[in-house]
């Protein structure tokens, strides 16, 4: 009788412990989602992501920053990062982010210089994460610079543009980019497969935990419904589908 009880409380003991190690490795769900729009578009670009997001019960954080009126690092200094903090402290846990286009750049800017905490996810759309030919060879066009203003002339492809300088992500990131453009001209200018402003080859980023690429342009890949899905289940499980 003994016996069998002690057996019963040493099985007791082994499930208890197995249920707290699950318990401390299984992926947690975010307290709220930021949302990052690119170079010169505003957050009403991301409103379907967000709906989405929000239909998924995450609380979000759509930022409108000034995106083509100062460099990378005074937006992030002093329009981003105060946001993305008080939005942190008022969710109470840690965030996740989804991006698209320069927005990754910035989220990547971030983290690097301390400005937030690294995020629990984040989801990067269409990201110049290794920068992008179109600025290589139209940045130093006068139009170029009256319509992208500093930001855009820091997203090129070289070893002393910005991109380049930001390192490996320390955080879970899952790239999710286009393969089809509106932009003809644009997609001349750069080699290979590309959504129109960023080539394929030119999105991943040293450290991410996932890569995806689909049939979406870049000026609407936010609003694509494969798109949509790819970044919910990447913010609940931390990869994409097949």
């Amino acid at each position: 009788m003994k016996h069998g009880v002690a057996c019963l409380v040493s099985v007791f003991i082994i499930l208890s412990t197995a249920s707290v190690l699950l318990a401390d490795t299984a992926p947690t769900r975010p307290s709220g989602v930021v949302l990052l729009h690119g170079l010169a578009r505003s957050a009403s670009s991301m409103k379907k992501m967000e709906k989405a997001l929000q239909a998924a019960g995450y609380p979000t954080l759509n930022i409108d920053y000034p995106s083509t009126d100062y460099p990378v690092e005074v937006l992030c200094r002093d329009h981003v990062a105060p946001m993305v903090n008080t939005f942190s402290q008022t969710t109470g846990g840690s965030i996740a982010f989804v991006t698209h286009s320069m927005g990754g750049i910035v989220l990547r800017y971030l983290v690097k210089e301390g400005l937030i905490k690294p995020p629990h996810r984040a989801v990067m759309l269409s990201p110049p994460n290794q920068g992008s030919e179109v600025v290589d060879k139209l940045g130093r066009l006068r139009l170029f610079k009256l319509i992208n203003g500093p930001a855009g002339n820091q997203l090129g492809t070289g070893l002393d543009q910005l991109p380049a300088t930001l390192g490996p992500v320390t955080f879970p990131v899952g790239v999710l980019t286009g393969t089809r453009t509106i932009n003809f001209i644009l997609s001349a200018l750069i080699p290979g497969p590309d959504d129109g402003k960023v080539a394929v080859d030119k999105a991943p980023v040293s450290g991410m935990a996932d890569f995806l690429a689909i049939p979406a342009t870049h000026p609407f890949i936010m609003k694509n419904k494969t798109a949509i899905h790819e970044t919910l289940r990447f913010l609940e499980t931390g990869h994409f589908g097949e």
